[in-house]
This record gives C-alpha cells, sequence and structure tokens, in this order.
C-alpha cells in the first residue's frame, strides 16, 4: 500500500508540530505557572504550524490532528521536566 504525497506531508507536519512542543512543554516545565515565558513557550509553535500548514496548502480541516500534535507534545514534554 503507497501513501498519497498528502498523507506524508501531514504526518510530517504532524511530526514537526508534536517535537517542537515537546521542547516548549519542557522549557514551559520549568518556568513559573501563568508568567510571561509560560505562556510564550505555550504558544511559540503556533505561527510556524501555521505557515506549515499554508506553504503545503492543507485544507483547515487538518487543524485538529495538528492540535492534537501540539496538545500532545506539550502534555509529554511537560513529563519530561522536573
Amino acid at each position: 500500500m503507497e501513501l498519497s504525497p498528502q498523507i506524508i506531508i501531514i504526518i510530517c507536519i504532524f511530526s514537526v508540530t508534536f517535537i517542537l512542543n515537546l521542547g516548549c512543554g519542557y522549557l514551559r516545565s520549568k518556568t513559573q505557572k501563568y508568567s510571561f515565558k509560560w505562556f510564550l513557550y505555550i504558544h511559540l509553535s503556533i505561527p510556524m504550524v501555521v505557515l506549515a500548514r499554508i506553504l503545503s496548502h492543507l485544507d483547515y480541516r487538518y487543524i485538529p490532528v495538528f492540535v492534537l500534535a501540539a496538545v500532545g507534545g506539550q502534555i509529554f514534554g511537560g513529563r519530561l521536566g522536573p
């Protein structure tokens, strides 16, 4: 079974989103809750993911998939921290 190019793009953006948020979640766990850095680490990857989705010409219907990757990365990255 061969994957379509669109599925490969979705998997790549999903993976990059998860990895970016893994690092941001780790950094977020080391900051004081509700501080400027805390909010920054939560929202830092959003422009990059939106830009990747727009440049790859993916429909808005895939946004929940990338939100799931971002939230998962934040949660797992936060558990890597102290």
